[in-house]
């Protein structure tokens, strides 16, 4: 998978791609076939923000479930971090790591960062959501944590209602 200046917009499916999950296999643009896929970006494991986002869409999985959607969370942390944040909080849901940052590019979601004064490269806090095909369906970019995972749960519903 090559990085591109360019990344994913609404309409488009990713191109061909393969990123290791805590299930110990690949996602590939295969696995996005046949239900809702969201896939949201968070900067690191067990931090307070990310813990809270894990949370409220592992409380709502079932929802999700009901609505033919799967949820998989991103971020560069190695995959043992993953397992050890996964395991800690019983997330229900897979979770991507991608070091090198070549998934995160083609959302473009590793970006510039400003804390306190202090430049830094980072993630983004960012949702997308695919639809059964595969095609990006709609993204939420710097992403609040608080009753955001209940928004993608809603837009997914009305996406649904309106099919």
């Amino acid at each position: 998978m090559s990085a591109s200046n360019t990344s994913i917009t609404i309409g488009q499916s990713l191109p061909d791609f393969s990123v290791e999950t805590t299930a110990d296999s690949a996602l590939t643009q295969q696995n996005l076939q046949g239900h809702y896929t969201v896939i949201y970006f968070y900067p690191k494991d067990s931090t307070p923000g990310c813990t809270t986002e894990g949370k409220d869409f592992n409380q709502r999985l079932a929802e999700f479930t009901q609505l033919n959607t799967v949820i998989y969370g991103a971020s560069m942390d190695s995959m043992k971090r993953h397992h050890n944040f996964k395991t800690k909080q019983g997330f229900n849901f897979e979770l991507i790591s991608d070091p090198d940052g070549t998934f995160c590019a083609l959302f473009n979601v590793y970006q510039l960062k400003k804390n306190f004064g202090i430049e830094y490269m980072g993630i983004v806090r960012s949702t997308f959501l695919f639809d059964s095909e595969g095609v990006l369906i709609h993204e939420w970019r710097k992403v609040k944590v608080k009753g955001h995972a209940q928004e993608v749960l809603e837009t997914i519903q009305i996406h649904q209602n309106n099919k």
